[in-house]
Order: structure tokens, then sequence, then C-alpha cells
């Protein structure tokens, strides 16, 4: 209960700040790995530091999973997303990662393909 209205607060368990910086790995990564195999590859091949604060984005080689590796404030979570058909259409690019915005991240795990409206004019 909301002690100033008496109502129950609207909580959103996972939320960006526009602060937050999402990097997409793009090489795939085994599944298998979880919270130290994960913090592990941010950190060596990534060149991030998982405790601060930002999304990093894995999917495996079929591209039909992903997994996003994130710190809170108090410790680190994992989220996973199976997809039954199709695959997840993958940003790629050169380096170990890519930033997307939010608006991307979440078209990418609805599979909702995604081009870049930043040059969509004509010169």
């Amino acid at each position: 209960m909301d002690w100033f209205s008496g109502q129950e607060p609207a909580t959103a368990m996972l939320n960006l700040s526009t602060a937050t910086r999402i990097f997409v790995a793009l090489e795939p990564v085994d599944m298998r790995k979880s919270f130290n195999g994960l913090y592990a590859r941010v950190q060596s091949v990534l060149r991030e530091e998982p405790t601060s604060g930002h999304w990093f984005v894995f999917t495996n080689k079929l591209r039909n999973r992903l997994k996003i590796l994130f710190w809170d404030g108090s410790g680190l979570w994992v989220c996973a997303k199976r997809l039954e058909k199709g695959t997840f259409g993958w940003p790629s690019g050169e380096g170990a990662s890519r930033c997307l915005r939010a608006e991307e991240l979440t078209l990418l795990i609805h599979g909702i393909e995604s081009t870049s409206r930043r040059r969509w004019h004509r010169v």
C-alpha cells in the first residue's frame, strides 16, 4: 500500500532509466552460462563492468534464446527467453557489442525486425 494515496503502487519490476545503456553481444554464447559465466564474458569480451547498472544481452548460435544480465544495486539478475518458433533478429556490426535504445530492445525481445532510422531522410 502506498502510504500517501492508500492505493497499491504500480510496480515495474524491470525498468530502464534514461541513463541505462544496453549492450548487445554480437557473438553468440553458450546458453548454459549463467551469472558467473556471463559476468566474465561482460568483463573479458565486452570490456564493460557488469555492476554498472547497464544491461548486457546475449544470444545463442541458433538465435532462438536470449539472456539479459544486469545489476540492480543489490545483486545480479539473469533473465532468459526461449522462442518456440523463429529466431531473434540479432543486430550485426563491428566490434564485440552494439548499443541499443530501450525501444530497439523491446522490438528485439518481441521478435520484431528493427532497422535504424537515423539516416532515413534524403540528402
